[in-house]
């Protein structure tokens, strides 16, 4: 409703307005399209106390209200970012709501049996929805990643077989080149890894004779991956992830992170940045704790597997701008 009337507005200014005006008036009308579209789909509060004011989540008004599949779930331990000396080994991490895990299938193995989309569930433990799907008397129940679009009462299906349908995992070498794909596997039968997380996915752009097929990711990496390698259609849900605002400190302490220190407000022995006399920049180019150059610095070194790694990420944001 609010597309249209907008649509209106748009004609009444195109009859009063000359041409190089109406450009204008056009593309800020879709800007504006474009903006309501996005708040349909994000929570706002209202202004009740000052943590609430500005926070923004996704909505979730057609998600499972009720309790996890009980089947499907285990208990999580807390680590707090220690390894199992007790040493910290990952930092900012403690506390946060106590979580249960939900067993997500990555692999997708049971082929060529349908199965009916029961729910779409909140998943505190990953950034996309999740979706339980019911194979039928002879078969569990599983929680897979809901693709953006995925309703209940769909059905989805695995398989060589399988059509290119929303939810739908087939091999790469099954599917058509330009396919949208997401939870890509990297090695066959592993489960998949590549394009799990909210409004990803990665795009197949050749199938090769050697046996690999050729897919562009998110960041623009182009990535060769064996044609066996599993993968299902369609995007990830919950695209609108990254435009949330959790309005307070305590919000990020619910997620179980804790804050962040300065290394220029710490003493020297904690940081290479800390010391000095009064207010001090920190005196040599950024770097982490442990004197390692940071703000943008390489640490990847895998010579391993570079030769999968046909366009890396950085050279396709230098060739894109």
């Amino acid at each position: 409703m609010a597309t249209s009337w907008l649509r209106s507005v748009a004609q009444k200014w195109a009859r009063t307005l000359p041409m190089c005006s109406q450009v204008a008036s056009f593309d800020l009308v879709r800007g504006m399209a474009t903006a309501t579209h996005a708040s349909s789909t994000m929570k706002v509060y209202k202004p009740t106390s000052p943590g609430m004011r500005g926070r923004v989540i996704t909505r979730r008004d057609g998600l499972w209200k009720g309790k996890p599949w009980k089947a499907l779930t285990e208990g999580m331990k807390r680590i707090g970012g220690r390894n199992n000396a007790g040493r910290t080994t990952v930092w900012h991490r403690g506390g946060g709501h106590k979580r249960v895990y939900r067993k997500v299938d990555f692999k997708r193995q049971l082929w060529d049996v349908t199965g009916n989309v029961e729910r779409i569930e909140y998943d505190p433990n990953r950034s996309a929805r999740i979706a339980l799907v019911d194979y039928g008397d002879t078969h569990k129940k599983a929680y897979i990643i809901a693709p953006d679009g995925l309703k209940p009462g769909d059905v989805v299906q695995a398989g060589p077989s399988a059509g290119i349908q929303l939810g739908n995992a087939l091999p790469l070498s099954s599917m058509p080149i330009g396919t949208m794909v997401h939870n890509v596997e990297m090695v066959p039968k592993r489960g998949g890894q590549l394009a799990r997380a909210a409004g990803t996915y990665a795009t197949l752009l050749k199938k090769g004779e050697d046996g690999y097929a050729l897919i562009k990711l998110s960041s623009g990496e182009q990535r060769k991956v064996l044609n066996g390698c599993m993968a299902t259609v369609g995007t990830v849900s919950n695209k609108n992830h990254s435009n949330r605002k959790l309005g307070k400190a305590g919000a990020k302490r619910w997620l179980g992170r804790r804050p962040v220190v300065r290394g220029v407000a710490m003493n020297p022995i904690d940081h290479p940045h800390g010391g000095g006399e009064g207010k001090t920049s920190g005196g040599r180019p950024s770097v982490t704790p442990w004197g390692k150059p940071t703000k943008g610095k390489r640490t990847r070194n895998n010579p391993r597997t570079d030769k999968f790694i046909q366009l890396s990420r950085h050279k396709a944001k230098r060739k894109r701008g």
